[in-house]
């Protein structure tokens, strides 16, 4: 039987796969209540904004988005758990019920693809998403005690681990790691994911992508994105890539960056152009999709999409741009030595 690694390896030869967008903004569309957000669920805090809990409450809202996501050409679709954990979930006082959202999104979105692929037969996939919560493991958030951290590696680890189970039990065919301003928490969510696949057998397929916080290319832990794939090249990630950050003009030399590094898939999404003065995304779709075009044009990607700011409209127009356009080639992997701090240092075989 093909592994859905393989599957999605073997299509991606073919041509480039589209991924879905946020489901942050297409829920704000939505103009839901604070009794949307609640639903049945009993709660003394307050839950509109947490879109996770939707998955719950509303899962007839999510179907909805993934269906139109799925209209729009989409065929790599991610969960909507990208604060499906427990430390996220503490602020709605929703952390007894992470494993409850994870499972109700993971089979939500494997029905709606599963009922797609039965109706016209093309082969689409299921990533359940792992956002990178709101501790980090490098950093202190006390300027006057730089050894401080609120957290520990074990502790962010067992928190995925606790997504993860659920994601996979769901029936999601990939964890995806994403929007990661920390390499640190990525490695305990790659660390979580393996020892997922070693307690069930099969090995849990992992994407990956970093977030980056200034336009010299480095995330909020100092790194480059070379310097960001030369330390998690370990897990042998399906795709790895850069999402969210700033809008396509502005991530292009740093998905160029990495495309000349990763030897594997090359997935990104950026978000539809900088937000104006209300924090409101102006980019129209076709302007959008003209900058992936350009991307694809030039060889560096094998997946795209979109982050904040991106609505199925957008989605459409980025699967009309690349419809027939050849893949990024993976390279080969190099034979040399790479050692990684805040950047890469390559030292020859």
């Amino acid at each position: 039987m093909t592994s859905a690694a393989e599957s999605l390896r073997a299509a991606a030869a073919q041509g480039i796969i589209v991924k879905d967008g946020p489901y942050g903004t297409a829920i704000q569309n939505l103009g839901l209540t604070a009794a949307d957000y609640a639903g049945h669920i009993a709660s003394n805090h307050d839950q509109k904004g947490n879109n996770d809990i939707l998955n719950l409450t509303r899962p007839d809202a999510i179907a909805g988005i993934c269906n139109r996501y799925i209209a729009a050409g989409a065929r790599l679709l991610a969960t909507n758990t990208f604060n499906a954990n427990r430390i996220s979930q503490a602020d709605y006082g929703m952390e007894d019920r992470v494993r409850e959202i994870n499972l109700a999104a993971a089979r939500i979105m494997r029905d709606c693809v599963d009922a797609a692929i039965a109706a016209d037969g093309i082969q689409r996939w299921v990533a359940g998403s792992l956002g990178p919560t709101n501790k980090t493991l490098s950093l202190s958030p006390r300027v006057s005690d730089p050894g401080y951290r609120e957290v520990t590696f074990d502790g962010v680890k067992d928190v995925y681990s606790e997504q993860i189970e659920a994601l996979l039990e769901g029936g999601v065919d990939f964890i995806l790691i994403e929007t990661v301003f920390d390499t640190l928490n990525a490695k305990a969510a790659a660390f979580a994911a393996a020892e997922a696949g070693d307690a069930r057998g099969p090995v849990v397929p992992v994407m990956l992508s970093m977030t980056l916080t200034d336009l010299s290319g480095r995330n909020l832990s100092g790194q480059t994105v070379e310097a960001f794939w030369h330390s998690v090249r370990h897990v042998k990630p399906v795709a790895v890539g850069l999402n969210c950050s700033f809008g396509a003009t502005e991530l292009r030399p740093h998905v160029q960056a990495l495309a000349r590094q990763a030897d594997t898939l090359i997935m990104t999404y950026p978000n539809a152009g900088l937000p104006n003065d209300l924090g409101e995304y102006d980019e129209q779709p076709e302007t959008t999709a003209g900058f992936i075009r350009g991307w694809a044009d030039e060889g560096l990607v094998n997946i795209v999409g979109g982050c904040c700011g991106n609505t199925p409209e957008h989605i459409a127009a980025m699967a009309r741009q690349v419809a027939g356009l050849p893949p990024r080639v993976v390279p080969q992997p190099e034979t040399a030595l790479y050692l990684t701090g805040l950047e890469a240092h390559r030292f020859a075989a």
